[in-house]
């Protein structure tokens, strides 16, 4: 479906000059230039659009996802030549240009970019962060409608039903999020066919010793389990009810010590297991709640990991939906596809909209620590509105 071509506005204004200034002190240029070497696309000649510039356009798109190329484009480096003071030219460009420039560039720097500069914002005193000294990070999918070209279809694939397929092709995508700040730490992103524990495999070297992980029961895997304990980070994730778990210490607080085994042969024999600490519980009072909840820990000392205090954190991981909401919803736009035409630039699209995510959420942090807030204080909607369209504080231009 063709889009309609949505215009910014008449003639440059200072807050689109204020967004290439967000994106700009968020991804210096020098880490852009780091970035493009190791994929090995820097520059060879001096291009009128150069590979450093097509990067902060892509990010960009992310900011503008309902305006033309052309105007975000314009706005984009009008707005790099006016921070550089001139030392970045003002460029003139067209839609096929663009397109070309883009193709020059992939979409590997995009994710090289946030392999070296997605890290946690949490600091000590982030309320909502930390939980007995472990850093809260949560692990979940989604999944974004791009583009229907038979490219992307191919790429990606559909939603089945049955009926066939329906709507547009679809890309699946995992996610490891700070909790406390809303901050996007990694992502992988495939085909909608793909499963989750499959794509978030690449997610699991971001886990560290001092992480606890909340993940649902869709994450729920012998093999996928181990892995990422033997990251050392520790673990509060959902299990399926009919997961075999037999009870070999019960606890006070009525939790109880099992294992986790890769098969019945190995459970009978009691080997291979993985030391578990079993929490069941319901929710008394909401009308949608599941008979029984079950919860599978590392964690497995009660004293320093109480049942009623894990059973009331692991909701926590639903800040992950609002997480996705951000950036599928308020970021990208309600009910729109990702506008590429073809899959190497849907996965270019995709990761430079993860980037504009993250220097949103960075600015939120800041201003959230500046004035003592919980960073969930803060709206992100109005903080994007803001960023594309008001006057922001001085400290969004890098200096």
């Amino acid at each position: 479906m063709a889009r309609t071509k949505a215009l910014l506005g008449a003639g440059p204004r200072l807050s689109d000059y204020l967004s290439a200034g967000l994106l700009a002190r968020a991804y210096p240029r020098e880490l852009i230039e780091e970035a493009l070497a190791a994929s090995g696309k820097a520059s060879l000649r001096r291009r009128d659009f150069p590979a450093e510039t097509v990067a902060y356009y892509v990010m960009a798109l992310g900011l503008y996802s309902g305006a033309a190329y052309e105007e975000v484009f314009q706005c984009m480096t009008d707005g790099l030549a006016w921070l550089s003071q001139g030392v970045v030219p003002e460029l003139r460009i067209g839609k096929s240009g663009i397109s070309q420039a883009r193709t020059r560039l992939g979409w590997e720097v995009m994710r090289e970019i946030g392999l070296r500069r997605l890290r946690p914002l949490a600091g000590p005193d982030t309320p909502g962060a930390w939980y007995r000294g472990r850093r809260l990070v949560s692990l979940d999918g989604s999944c974004l409608e791009v583009a229907d070209e038979a490219g992307n279809a191919q790429a990606f694939g559909y939603p089945g039903t049955k009926h066939g397929e329906v709507g547009y092709p679809q890309a699946k995508f995992v996610a490891l999020v700070e909790t406390g700040t809303h901050a996007m730490l990694a992502v992988h992103l495939g085909r909608y066919g793909s499963g989750e524990t499959t794509l978030a495999q690449a997610l699991l070297p971001k886990l560290t010793p001092d992480m606890l992980c909340l993940a649902d029961r869709g994450f729920i895997s012998y093999d996928f389990f181990k892995q990422a304990r033997a990251t050392g980070a520790q673990l509060l994730w959902r299990g399926r009810k009919n997961l075999i778990l037999p009870a070999e210490k019960v606890f006070a607080d009525g939790s109880y010590l099992s294992a986790l085994y890769p098969d019945a042969k190995a459970r009978e024999a009691k080997r291979d297991g993985i030391p578990v600490r079993v929490i069941d519980y319901r929710i008394e009072g909401i009308e949608d709640a599941e008979p029984l909840y079950r919860l599978l820990t590392t964690l497995t000392d009660p004293k320093q990991a109480p049942a009623g205090e894990l059973a009331a954190l692991y909701h926590e991981r639903w800040e992950i939906e609002s997480i996705f909401d951000e950036f599928k919803t308020h970021l990208r736009g309600a009910k729109r596809v990702l506008r590429s035409k073809t899959p190497d630039l849907v996965r270019q699209e995709f990761y430079g909209l993860v980037l504009t995510h993250y220097a949103i959420r960075e600015l939120i942090h800041q201003a959230a620590l500046e004035r003592k807030l919980d960073p969930d204080r803060l709206s992100f909607t109005g903080t994007v509105q803001l960023v594309r369209r008001k006057l922001p504080q001085a400290g969004a231009i890098s200096p």
